[in-house]
């Protein structure tokens, strides 16, 4: 594959080296004034910082169901970072279990925000009775966080954790009956949060990238080397000093446009998503100017899903036949269980495929591709996704 292809698949997928763009800072009113000359002028500035920007206008894009209300909500993680989420509500109060629902938090993909796919999952399961939220991971979207458009496996993974403090302590929420999507790269970012969060009963991980293998490794593992990763190191690190002595963040760029005839076909799915009114939205990473080129140095030297094999709550594990990134999701399968996934090479195109050990589970959707799993209503298994939480949140 070219090497202008990698760099543009990395720049939606992984944040990692060789990217470098337009420095951008978003403009709202997270980002506060002037550095003022007092003390309580500093405090009121700290103050300014924390209070988000939220669009009231539907924006998503996907239309608006009958069947939920839809409401704005934030609440902090542990880092002191203001997360802003959607949050959808049955309308049918039968639908509650002594008075209480269960709750699922959702977020991703990678790069994306909660008006593209991680919000369209969250109404369709609140249609199917659950209380759901989509939220921007920190520094995107219309969560708080500076520097913007930063990411971090801990963070990230924390990001997770703080969505289910805020769902625990809702009156209408049973906090024993808490589960987690995450999608594309933050599929890795839930099971990873599923592995030190006991709180969370159940978890799926749809169309899942491991970020921290992706941004080590490079795609399909093929930079797997120590050579590879000092170079890539290298480039980083120069990424960063150009930053510093700048005072600005370079961004990587979002998906390669205008797109190129011989594009690989993954990289033609994240246009047809992200660069069309099919899913492009203003804020979202992808659809725009990209990650800051520096945000991959956490990526590269933390490993995700370090303790996934403790994981003793259920996980599903959800790809697209033809999804590229379908080795991530049985790379997690095989660590969560010990056990080798063995997907057929051709699946039986009428039925989904799946293995299960234990309370582990990996579906696999005939046909589909990676993209097809974050809006594609005929390819997304949504009645899957409501046995699978109805049956672990009980």
């Amino acid at each position: 594959m070219k090497s202008r292809f990698l760099k543009a698949a990395l720049a939606v997928a992984s944040a990692c080296t060789l990217m470098a763009c337009s420095p951008e800072k978003e403009n709202n009113a997270a980002q506060g004034t002037a550095a003022p000359a007092t003390e309580a002028a500093q405090q009121t500035k700290e103050e300014n910082m924390n209070k988000l920007t939220l669009t009231a206008e539907w924006d998503k894009v996907f239309p608006k169901s009958d069947k939920v209300e839809h409401s704005k909500v934030t609440f902090k993680n542990h880092f002191g970072i203001e997360l802003a989420a959607d949050m959808f509500v049955p309308k049918d109060t039968s639908l509650k279990v002594n008075g209480k629902f269960p709750a699922i938090a959702i977020s991703g993909p990678f790069g994306a925000v909660k008006e593209q796919s991680s919000g369209l999952y969250a109404q369709q399961m609140a249609e199917r009775g659950f209380l759901t939220i989509a939220f921007d991971p920190s520094f995107t979207g219309e969560s708080g966080g500076e520097p913007r458009y930063m990411n971090s496996p801990d963070i990230n993974t924390e990001d997770f954790m703080a969505s289910v403090d805020f769902l625990s302590t809702r009156d209408n929420v049973d906090p024993e009956r808490i589960g987690i999507i995450g999608i594309c790269g933050w599929g890795g970012m839930a099971i990873n949060a599923a592995g030190i969060d006991t709180r969370v009963k159940a978890t799926v991980a749809s169309t899942m990238y491991d970020m921290s293998r992706v941004s080590a490794n490079g795609y399909f593992d093929a930079a797997n080397n120590a050579d590879a990763r000092n170079e890539a190191r290298k480039a980083l690190m120069a990424q960063r000093t150009k930053d510093f002595k700048n005072g600005t963040y370079d961004l990587a760029g979002g998906v390669v446009d205008p797109l190129p005839d011989d594009a690989p076909y993954f990289v033609k799915d994240y246009y047809a998503y992200y660069k069309t009114p099919r899913g492009y939205h203003k804020r979202s990473l992808n659809s725009n100017k990209g990650w800051a080129a520096s945000a991959g140095t956490s990526l590269m030297n933390t490993k995700l899903l370090a303790y996934a094999d403790e994981i003793r709550n259920p996980v599903l594990i959800i790809h697209g036949e033809k999804a590229h990134s379908r080795y991530f999701g049985e790379g997690a399968f095989e660590k969560m269980t010990g056990k080798k996934a063995n997907v057929p090479a051709k699946l039986d195109a009428t039925k989904n495929w799946s293995k299960t050990v234990g309370n582990k589970e990996l579906l696999v959707i005939p046909g589909a591709s990676h993209v097809d799993l974050y809006d594609n209503l005929e390819k997304i298994p949504f009645e899957k996704l409501n046995e699978f939480f109805k049956t672990n949140l009980k």
